[in-house]
C-alpha cells in the first residue's frame, strides 16, 4: 500500500515539473495588443423649413378659441306636436281625442353681427314654435326665424341685442386639406365647448343624390348638439357650420361635416336683401367624372364635370359649352366631382359671370358663362325638387309628358331608391306637364286621399309609389 501511495506521489511531482519546464523554456509568451481605434461618427446635413416651424407653433388656439367660444351660442327648439286619437274621439265625442306634447330640440348657433344676427342650421330649428337662445355670459333672449334654407340646411335668427361678440367670415375656397380647425358648440346640452382637428376633405356629397352638397369634412369631434355650431380656422375666421356626423351610433367617430362658409354666408345675404335664396345655374345637366365613366366614355380623364346635356337658352348654351365636354374649373376653383361645381355655383346668383374652362377633344378652352336662375321648384308635400322638362328633353327621354327630380328631401324615397333624374309621369292617374301640374293635383285632392305616383326610373322603367 506504502509502495503504491509513493508511486502516485511521484507521478503528480513528475508531471508537475515537466509542465512548468515547458512552460518555462518552451512555450512562448502570448502577447495581447490593445489597438485604440479613432473614429470620425457620420454626419448628416439637415435643413428645416422656418415656415414649417411657424406651423407647429400655430398648433395653439387659444387666441381662436378666445375670438370664437362668446360668439357660440345654445339654441333651444320648442315644438308642439297635436297627435289625435280617432278611438277616444268615437266614445268620448269629436275634440276628445287631441293631445298636445311639447318636444324641446336643442342645437347651436353663431353670431354674425353685433346687432344680434345668428346664423345656425335649418335643422336645428325647424317646426319650431318657440326659440330661445342662450349667450356664453347666460343671457337668454327670445329669438325670430328671419329666413331659412332647407337645401343648403342653414337658417338665419334674430335677437334683440346690442354690441355682441360675433365671429366674421372667412374664406372657405381657400380652406385646404390638412389645415387644423376648432369646432365650437353646445354637445350633449354642454356649454362652450371646444374641439380641434384638421380637414379633412372638401367638396363632400352626403346622399350622392345632389340634395346637399360639398360639406367640409373634418375629424374634429362633433357630437348632438354642435349642429349650428362654429367651424373655425386658426386666425378664428368662420370657415364653415358644423351641421351633420357620420356616424351608426349617433355620436362622433370620426368624422364630421360642415357647410362652407362662403355658402352660408350667401344665404345669409340672399335672405336679408330678397328675403329668399337667389339660386343661380350654368344651364348643363351631367355628373362626375369616374374611371368607370371614362372607360365606357372612351376617355383617359377621370376628375371634372362631364356635360351630357346643355339647356337651351341657357348661358353655357351662348358660352358655347357642348354636349361631351368636360369642365375641370371654374374661376380657378378645381372641379373634379359634381359636388366640386354645384358648391361652387351655391355661392353664386343669377347673372354672375364664371369662367369656365373645359376640355373638348383632350383640348384644354376657355370661355365666360352667364348663369341663368334656378328654375327648380320644391314640392314640400313629397319632399322633391322638381324640374320642368323643354320639347327637346322629352324627345331625347322618348317621353310624351313629365317633370324631372332635380332635389330629393324625403328620407323614405331615398330609402326606397328614388334618384335624382327620376321622371314624375302621372299622379293619381293624371297626366303631369309641369310642376304646376303637380302643385294643382295635390292641392285639390280630397283631405287624406292617398296619392299614386307613377315614376320613370333612370334605366326607363315605371316605378309606382303611395303617399299618404
Amino acid at each position: 500500500m506504502k509502495k503504491l501511495v509513493s508511486i502516485v506521489l511521484f507521478s503528480a511531482l513528475g508531471g508537475a515539473m515537466t509542465l512548468s519546464a515547458y512552460k518555462l523554456f518552451i512555450e512562448k509568451p502570448q502577447v495581447v495588443i490593445e489597438k485604440s481605434i479613432k473614429t470620425n461618427p457620420a454626419v448628416v446635413n439637415t435643413t428645416y423649413s422656418k415656415n414649417a416651424v411657424k406651423s407647429f407653433e400655430n398648433t395653439d388656439f387659444t387666441v381662436a378659441a378666445e375670438k370664437t367660444l362668446n360668439a357660440v351660442v345654445h339654441v333651444k327648439n320648442t315644438s308642439v306636436e297635436v297627435v289625435r286619437d280617432p278611438f277616444s274621439e268615437f266614445f268620448y265625442g269629436q275634440g276628445n281625442g287631441v293631445k298636445k306634447f311639447s318636444q324641446v330640440g336643442m342645437g347651436s348657433g353663431v353670431i354674425i353681427s353685433p346687432d344680434g344676427y345668428i346664423v345656425t342650421n335649418n335643422h336645428v330649428i325647424r317646426n319650431a314654435t318657440e326659440l330661445e337662445v342662450t349667450l356664453n355670459n347666460k343671457k337668454v333672449y327670445k329669438a325670430k326665424v328671419i329666413g331659412s334654407d332647407s337645401k343648403n340646411d342653414i337658417a338665419l335668427l334674430k335677437i334683440d341685442a346690442t354690441n355682441l361678440p360675433h365671429i366674421v367670415f372667412g374664406d372657405s375656397d381657400a380652406v385646404k386639406v390638412g389645415e387644423w380647425v376648432l369646432a365650437v358648440g353646445n354637445p350633449y346640452n354642454l356649454t362652450s365647448t371646444v374641439t380641434a382637428g384638421i380637414i379633412s376633405a372638401k367638396g363632400r356629397d352626403l346622399d350622392g343624390n345632389g340634395s346637399t352638397d360639398s360639406f367640409l369634412q373634418t375629424d374634429a369631434a362633433v357630437n348632438p348638439g354642435n349642429s349650428g355650431g362654429a367651424l373655425v380656422n386658426s386666425r378664428g375666421e368662420l370657415v364653415g357650420i358644423n351641421t351633420a356626423i357620420s356616424s351608426q351610433t349617433g355620436s362622433f367617430i370620426g368624422y364630421s361635416f360642415a357647410v362652407p362658409s362662403n355658402i352660408a354666408k350667401k344665404v345669409v345675404e340672399d335672405i336679408m336683401e330678397y328675403g329668399n335664396v337667389q339660386r343661380a345655374m350654368l344651364g348643363v345637366t351631367g355628373g362626375g367624372m369616374t374611371n368607370e365613366y371614362a372607360n365606357k366614355l372612351g376617355i383617359d380623364f377621370t376628375e371634372g364635370f362631364y356635360i351630357s346635356l346643355v339647356n337651351d337658352n341657357s348661358g353655357a348654351k351662348k358660352a358655347g359649352l357642348k354636349t361631351g365636354d368636360i369642365i375641370t374649373q371654374v374661376d380657378n376653383i378645381k372641379i373634379t366631382s359634381f359636388a366640386d361645381l354645384t358648391g361652387y355655383l351655391n355661392t353664386k346668383r343669377p347673372n354672375d359671370v364664371v369662367n369656365v374652362t373645359y376640355l373638348r377633344n383632350g383640348n384644354e378652352k376657355n370661355t365666360n358663362v352667364k348663369l341663368i336662375k334656378y328654375t327648380i321648384n320644391t314640392v314640400t308635400t313629397l319632399g322633391l325638387g322638381l324640374e320642368n322638362l323643354n320639347k327637346k328633353e322629352l324627345n331625347n327621354l322618348k317621353i310624351d309628358n313629365g317633370v324631372r327630380i332635380e332635389n330629393i328631401t324625403n328620407k323614405e324615397l331615398l330609402y326606397y331608391g328614388v334618384k335624382k333624374g327620376y321622371i314624375i309621369t302621372s299622379i293619381n292617374n293624371q297626366k303631369v306637364n309641369s310642376v304646376d301640374d303637380v302643385n294643382k293635383i295635390i292641392s285639390n285632392r280630397d283631405k287624406g286621399e292617398v296619392l299614386y305616383i307613377v315614376m320613370r326610373n333612370l334605366n326607363g322603367d315605371l316605378e309606382r309609389y303611395i303617399f299618404r
